[in-house]
Parts: structure tokens; C-alpha cells; sequence
């Protein structure tokens, strides 16, 4: 989300929530948002029907809530914002971890996108939050870390966003196809990636993930490859229409 269009902390906090869910449930339920977020289902299907008037969603009282390309782009700026928090109470001020969640919720409607990317570079561009998940990456127009390092005297606005909505190889299905991107990580991460043939620009698809913290197996420039979750965390790409 851009700094001149600011949302409500609310419709921010349902966004994320529909973000969070819909990574294991492909249609969000009414009764499932109004259960993570302590709100009365009569209460959740009004602003759902709210957010599909202001295209953020796309809502149906049957079938539920899933999240538009829109609505995906403010979801993940978000979620984002509130993982690299939750690191940084962790890892900087050494907060007990069930304060993070809380904290990192009222801090993150207030960051600003400047301050982000700043957290950022001082946190060493982490991939997961201290409970795991998975940090989307950033919406600025670079293609790797070291990029944004070396323009880091550059604001936001000048550097530029772009459009489209990026995710880790780990989180393509078996169908799909995605262009690499953006890559995560410092030149040891960058150089480890080019010589496995992992570079921007190359298209990637999933042949197949392997179960717990298994390899993920994909398949570029005519090779397969069984690549480390570590990898597939941080290596994003912009998704090919069939």
C-alpha cells in the first residue's frame, strides 16, 4: 500500500487475517474470520460485503471471502510489516513471545513504508518471523537485497514499487509456472542460487514438495532440482498465465 492511500487499522486487521487463512483454506468462511478475530459472524459478513464493494475482496455468503489481486497487495504489505515487528521485538528488544503478537499488531498500522525497509536492512532482511511463517517480500522495485543495500540512501518513492504480486516457489501449485523475481538474502545466498541456475528472470515450476521440512522439487531450464525450504522461502516469482 502506498503511502497516500491509508486504510483504517480495521480493514488492515481483516485483510491480514484473510491473507493468514487463505494459506490453507483456498475460500475463507465467515465463521473462520469471526473466530481468529473475536468478532460476531453478523458483524464479519457486513464488512465483507464492505471490502468486496471496495474490490479488496471478492465475498459470497456461500462460498466465502477470497482475497483480489488488490486486496493480496495490501494483505501481504501488511502481514509483512507485522512478521519483520515480531522479529525485531524478538531479536532487538528481547521481548517475551507472547507479547510479540500484541505488540507487533498495534505497532504495525503505523509503519511507515520507509521505516519498513529500514527495519528491514538493520534486521539483515530476515525470511521468517520467530513463529516461523514465511515474510512476503517487499513490493519495491528490486530484484535482490544487495540491490536495495546498495540504493538504501534512496526513499521508498523514489525507488519505485511494482505491480505485480510475488510468491515463494515454495507456495506455486503443481500447475503453475512463475518467472523468478525477486531473491532474499546476501551474496552468499545470491551467488549459491546462480550457480544452481536459480537467476532472475528464469522460468520455475513445482514438480513436487516433499512432506515435513523435505526438499522441494522444481524444475528450470530443462533440470530438476531438489532445493532446501531455506531456498525455496526466498527465492520469489511473479506467477506465468497459462
Amino acid at each position: 500500500m502506498s503511502n497516500n492511500e491509508k486504510l483504517s487499522a480495521n480493514i488492515e486487521e481483516y485483510l491480514e487475517a484473510i491473507y493468514k487463512i487463505s494459506q490453507s483454506e483456498e475460500s475463507v468462511k465467515t465463521s473462520r474470520i469471526s473466530k481468529d478475530l473475536g468478532i460476531t459472524p453478523a458483524s464479519v459478513s457486513e464488512m465483507l460485503k464492505r471490502l468486496d464493494k471496495m474490490d479488496y475482496v471478492e465475498y459470497s455468503q456461500y462460498k466465502g471471502a477470497k482475497l483480489t489481486e488488490k486486496g493480496l497487495k495490501i494483505a501481504k504489505n501488511i502481514t509483512r510489516k507485522h512478521r519483520l515487528l515480531e522479529r525485531f521485538l524478538h531479536d532487538i528488544l528481547k521481548l517475551k513471545d507472547h507479547f510479540l503478537h500484541d505488540q507487533a499488531c498495534e505497532m504495525e498500522h503505523t509503519l511507515s513504508d520507509d521505516a519498513e525497509r529500514a527495519l528491514c536492512q538493520i534486521l539483515e532482511h530476515p525470511d521468517k518471523c520467530p513463529g516461523d511463517s514465511v515474510i512476503p517480500a517487499c513490493d519495491l522495485k528490486f530484484t535482490t537485497c544487495e540491490e536495495c543495500m546498495q540504493r538504501r540512501e534512496e526513499e521508498v518513492n523514489e525507488v519505485g514499487k511494482r505491480h505485480e504480486n510475488l510468491i515463494p516457489i515454495m507456495e506455486l501449485e503443481k500447475q503453475q509456472k512463475g518467472k523468478v523475481s525477486f531473491i532474499r538474502g546476501d551474496y552468499k545466498v545470491i551467488r549459491r542460487l546462480l550457480d544452481m541456475g536459480i537467476t532472475i528472470g528464469a522460468s520455475i515450476s513445482v514438480i513436487k514438495i516433499g512432506p515435513l521440512n523435505g526438499p522441494v522439487e522444481v524444475a528450470i531450464r530443462g533440470s530438476k532440482l531438489a532445493i532446501g525450504r531455506d531456498i525455496a522461502c526466498n527465492v520469489f516469482v511473479e506467477l506465468i498465465p497459462d
